[in-house]
């Protein structure tokens, strides 16, 4: 049985999964902020089980959209396995065709929902990832990477608009009964909550208008399960979407990088002949 370890940095979760073959065995979720290498290992090896020497051989892929916490991740996960980890670069837009006018801009979680999405879903689909921003994710029927739409996220817009509001005091993400709310926090929840699975809605229903074909509608990210269900389009919530594509990610890249030392070493030998 192979085992895993994938870590995804955003800008507000960082996710940790571990995984036996393509089963996700264990998934925690840690509020993004700054943190040394050591208190890394500290906090992932608390989480999967003892120390750095437990964990010694254990593979790891690592995808930040985080630039500066990317170089502490990657130390502490060395550290703790006691090899680099497959760091989810620009370097994965060759897993899969990417049709945006730069593929070097698409952030590597969205090129993990893509390619987790095709393997496991199916195609055409769009992934709609409810994370700091809210982002769609759409794959063609060929299986490549045609773009998608960027939105504010559900907890950043109404995080502001408490900041702003001073009479307004946050609440309970929790979908309300109704739209007719009859308090303020029950305006609240279906102002905010029911405005985003009507922008959901609204955007798949738009671009599957554009694609010609009704996709598949993976919903994934932390309030996943909150406004999925909710949504006319959703077909599936796929709360750790993102971990499968980590996987598959690193699986490929891993392979890519075996071949090309496999033929370094091969020309090497070729060149110490002559």
């Amino acid at each position: 049985m192979r085992a895993l370890l994938v870590v995804d940095v955003g800008n507000s979760e960082t996710v940790v999964g571990r995984f036996a073959d393509d089963r996700l065995t264990g998934h925690w979720r840690l509020v993004s902020r700054p943190r040394t290498a050591d208190e890394v290992v500290l906090q992932v090896g608390l989480m999967l089980g003892g120390g750095p020497a437990v964990h010694d051989g254990l593979p790891a892929v690592l995808c930040s959209v985080v630039p500066p916490a990317t170089r502490d991740f990657a130390a502490a996960l060395e550290r703790l396995t006691g090899a680099p980890p497959v760091v989810v670069d620009e370097g994965a837009a060759r897993v899969i065709p990417i049709r945006y006018r730069d593929p070097s801009a698409v952030g590597p979680d969205r090129i993990a929902n893509a390619v987790a999405v095709r393997a496991l879903h199916g195609v055409p689909a769009v992934v709609v990832d409810l994370g700091t921003a809210t982002t769609f994710d759409v794959v063609g029927p060929r299986g490549d990477y045609l773009g998608g739409a960027i939105a504010p996220g559900v907890i950043t817009s109404s995080e502001e608009l408490f900041r702003r509001a001073a009479r307004l005091s946050r609440i309970e993400l929790t979908m309300p009964e109704r739209a007719i709310g009859r308090t303020t926090q029950e305006s609240l929840q279906a102002g905010i909550l029911l405005g985003a699975v009507g922008m959901v809605d609204t955007l798949v229903r738009r671009i599957a208008k554009e694609l010609g074909r009704r996709p598949k509608v993976v919903a994934t990210g932390g309030l996943a399960p909150v406004i999925g269900p909710a949504c006319e389009t959703v077909d599936v919530v796929d709360e750790w979407l993102t971990l499968h594509g980590l996987r598959l990610l690193g699986e490929a890249m891993g392979r890519r990088r075996a071949a090309g030392g496999a033929r370094g070493k091969a020309l090497g030998g070729v060149r110490r002949r002559r």
